[in-house]
């Protein structure tokens, strides 16, 4: 089904923060309400969707539920995992569906993996979707529709059965991948279910009795052919909802009503992880619209540094530090021997990432268009180096100790800043309008050049430590003297008058002590004029040239969590609570956030789940929550409370 305007009548997309998502560390899914897969990309998370209804209801999906059913009575995940429950209630019976991209043991034992650079762990993908069925009372029609789309929706494949009888299928993508040393991806379905064809589909309907169950599994690996039996489908099932629950019991969550919250969003930032290299992507999709049938429509499947290392801090702040190692050995296998660092990189380290558009795809409820790579790596951001180096300090000061490995890198990007920090850019919001002095970026050149200092002085370079500190001097002096409108309020740009949510991390980064009026006024000014419903927006389009035309954007959740942390700051903790339970509210059933918000409606807007919205919950909930705790007689420390 095509659609030229997503605003006529009923949408067949459903609500972006309806999905599941579902992660195996190498690839995600996401799952509609149906019980449709409508996202999935293969062999990499930016690699072309297999199932691609999201963007277009021809490209592609993968349904299980009750035949006559489509509208499930709850959905939810296990606690403390990555797995999918849903719960279907008919006219003849009650029905719950499981879903994961499982994950096994390590099998690469003969033979090495082409794609891990990092160590090898327990655990390892096992490149199966895994979906199991119980009928739970009466009677219930179960179908199973697999339909692939190949390349985006635009090729389909022949199924085939793969042994004796009807449980076993595969299709071959007929397109020669872009590594010639790649083999052509296949798909194979394994099921207890018999399985028959529909042109492009492979399809099973069968009636379930209670106490009845059955499974589905879809492999796309040589080294995986899924499970054979019921009873092996459970045990994988077990042993990924095992995996996911021992990851989380090794970090250090608050006993607090927000501990779901907190939890979800580890889980997710951890599903957003690239195992085989280390690499952390933004977010899971690309061109969910961030304007509903308009064109910021961007591709967020790849590893910002900011975004990652901004993850980084969200992961230690709740005691999880494994994946900084794995991140940091990623960003110095990607920067090699020239030790240039650039804003964004495809996960296995790729420099050039080349924006495309699919103009045969007609876009969520018709926002095009589609694309595919993005620009943004040609782009000159220069706070990307001080979020890459407050991460490595943060990591770094706890252990005392800066690895030999990682210095010269550190000392490269210090260097640079100090080379570049004068020079306009494009902001952390990559801007396509005319480069600019911005605030934040100028703020983020100075913790840049200050953490710098300190790690120089971990590592005894007493001389660097001066010089960088100097130079942080110099640059914390030109943003007090640039950036002030006549309020005493941080601008967005040394040019302007106009707000940006970004200034709000001045008392986060500690570039002015939370007491100073001035970070005071500037916390209330983006509360009283760049806010909409309490929901903060990142600029107003009509003061700023983002070269998109000033066309109306939904108000952005990282932006309104910023707004919890720094209220807490300067210590309106009244006002954060109430803004931090009104955010949670907003989010979607299954506590996922996508981009943005429509304050006017609540919906979600663009690409899910959204990492930077979920680092942003978690440090604004463990700010609310140190805040509770100085209140009553205790401190806060390192994601630990004591009394």
């Amino acid at each position: 089904m095509r659609l030229g305007d997503g605003a006529k009548g009923r949408s067949p997309f459903p609500p972006i923060a309806d999905y599941g998502y579902l992660s195996n560390c190498h690839v995600s899914a996401l799952v509609a309400p149906s019980g449709n897969v409508e996202w999935l990309c293969l062999p990499r998370p930016d690699g072309p969707s297999v199932f691609g209804a999201m963007l277009d209801r021809d490209a592609g999906g993968f349904r299980l539920g009750p035949a006559d059913s489509v509208v499930p009575a709850g959905r939810r995940y296990l606690p403390g995992t990555v797995v999918l429950e849903t719960t279907w209630m008919t006219r003849t019976g009650w029905l719950i569906v499981r879903d994961a991209l499982a994950i096994g043991p390590w099998h690469h034992e003969r033979t090495r993996s082409s794609t891990h650079r990092r160590p090898p762990t327990d655990q390892d993908a096992d490149h199966v979707l895994l979906r199991t069925v119980k009928c739970v009372r009466g009677t219930v029609d179960v179908e199973v529709e697999c339909e692939p789309a190949f390349g985006y929706g635009t090729r389909g494949g022949e199924w085939e059965f793969a042994s004796d009888g009807y449980h076993v299928a595969e299709v071959l993508d007929s397109a020669a991948p872009e590594d010639r040393a790649a083999e052509p991806l296949r798909l194979r379905l394994t099921t207890d279910l018999r399985l028959g064809f529909e042109g492009r589909r492979a399809i099973a309907r069968s009636t379930l009795d209670e106490g009845d169950n059955a499974f589905v599994a879809l492999a796309w690996s040589r080294h995986s052919q899924g499970p054979s039996t019921y009873d092996e489908a459970f045990y994988a099932m077990e042993r990924t909802s095992d995996f996911w629950r021992g990851w989380l019991a090794s970090g250090d969550v608050p006993d607090h009503g927000w501990r779901p919250h907190l939890q979800r969003s580890a889980l997710t930032l951890k599903g957003l992880t690239y195992a085989p290299t280390g690499a952390m992507i933004a977010a899971a999709t690309t061109s969910l619209p961030e304007t509903p049938g308009g064109a910021r429509n961007w591709d967020y499947r790849y590893s910002w540094i900011r975004d990652s290392t901004f993850m980084l801090w969200g992961l230690y702040t709740l005691g999880f530090d494994r994946e900084a190692d794995e991140f940091f050995y990623f960003v110095a296998d990607a920067v090699g021997r020239d030790g240039t660092l650039q804003v964004m990189y495809g996960v296995e380290g790729e420099r050039t990432l080349a924006e495309t558009e699919l103009d045969h795809l007609s876009g969520y409820e018709g926002a095009r268009p589609v694309r595919v790579g993005n620009r943004a790596f040609e782009h000159e951001q220069h706070d990307v180096w001080g979020a890459f180096l407050d991460s490595v300090y943060l990591h770094m000061k706890a252990r005392d100790v800066v690895p030999e490995w990682i210095w010269p890198i550190l000392e490269r990007q210090v260097e640079h800043v100090l080379e570049i920090w004068r020079l306009p850019d494009r902001g952390i919001w990559e801007v396509r309008g005319p480069k600019r002095h911005f605030t934040h970026s100028k703020v983020m050149c100075w913790v840049a050049a200050d953490r710098g200092a300190r790690l120089a002085e971990l590592r005894g370079e007493r001389e660097l430590a001066t010089r960088w500190q100097a130079a942080a001097d110099e640059i914390h002096g030109d943003v007090c003297a640039n950036a002030l409108d006549e309020r005493g309020v941080f601008c967005q740009h040394f040019e302007t008058t106009a707000l940006d949510a970004a200034v709000l991390l001045i008392p986060l980064v500690r570039f002015l002590p939370s007491d100073d009026e001035r970070v005071r006024a500037t916390v209330l000014a983006v509360e009283s004029e760049l806010t909409e419903d309490g929901l903060v927006r990142r600029y107003d389009v009509e003061e700023t040239d983002d070269g998109l035309g000033g066309a109306r954007e939904g108000a952005f959740v990282i932006c309104s969590f910023w707004l919890v942390s720094a209220l807490s700051e300067i210590g309106e903790s009244e006002r954060a609570r109430a803004l931090c339970e009104r955010l949670l509210a907003h989010s979607g059933s299954l506590n996922l956030y996508s981009e943005a918000i429509d304050p006017c409606t609540g919906r979600h807007l663009g690409n899910f789940p959204q990492a930077f919205s979920h680092l942003a919950l978690i440090n604004a909930l463990m700010h609310v929550i140190a805040a509770e705790r100085r209140a009553e007689g205790g401190t806060f420390s390192g994601g630990v409370m004591t009394g």
